[in-house]
């Protein structure tokens, strides 16, 4: 015979029961919702650094590539160096006048007139470094004007370095002084040969 005791404690068990059963639901459906949470935020988070890396990715892409301007800055340096070297003469203008003057001395005999001696010794000489000169000039001249021009075939909307401009602005100035100089020595318009007899 079952008492009405005996049936209250199964009824508290079975009692228990379902609520421990319905706190695992719960538990479970909690669980499964706070994963779904953490993969949402993850895949929001992957797609978000995606978006960054690609935004990054393409800004490198529209950052212009072109000449880093080291070609540019050592060619106006090399036009400067070409137009001092012609300005002081340089060795190449010294072994090119001594030349001369060999050759001058070697052609004329002693029994030469002064002004053929003068002419073809000292005159002769001092054309060749002339000239050496004004070929150092107008190179250094070509160099400038060609690295002051490079940017216009360059890539679009980035200048020149200040101080290339500058250095190249330099190179063109003393190659054009060169080679004024340069002509003038050539054509006896400065420090020309002196009048004999």
């Amino acid at each position: 015979m079952v008492t009405k005791t005996d049936v209250e404690p199964e009824a508290a068990n079975a009692e228990d029961a379902e609520q421990s059963k319905d706190a695992g639901e719960a538990a479970a459906a909690s669980g499964e919702r706070t994963e779904q949470e953490e993969q949402g935020a993850q895949e929001q988070h992957g797609e978000h650094g995606e978006h960054e890396q690609h935004g990054e990715h393409g800004e490198r892409e529209t950052e212009p590539v072109g000449p880093t301007g080291v070609g540019q800055g050592a060619g106006a340096i090399v036009s400067v160096a070409l137009g001092v070297v012609a300005l002081s003469g340089g060795w190449l203008g010294t072994i090119a006048s001594a030349r001369e003057s060999l050759i001058g001395q070697l052609d004329t005999s002693q029994s030469a007139s002064v002004a053929k001696q003068v002419s073809e010794v000292y005159g002769d000489s001092w054309h060749a470094a002339a000239l050496v000169g004004g070929i150092f000039s107008l190179i250094a001249l070509v160099i400038g004007a060609a690295v002051l021009a490079r940017p216009a075939f360059g890539v679009p909307g980035r200048p020149q370095a200040l101080w290339i401009k500058s250095t190249a602005w330099a190179g063109v100035t003393i190659g054009v002084l060169g080679l004024l100089l340069a002509v003038a020595k050539y054509t006896d318009l400065l420090l020309g040969l002196p009048k004999t007899g």
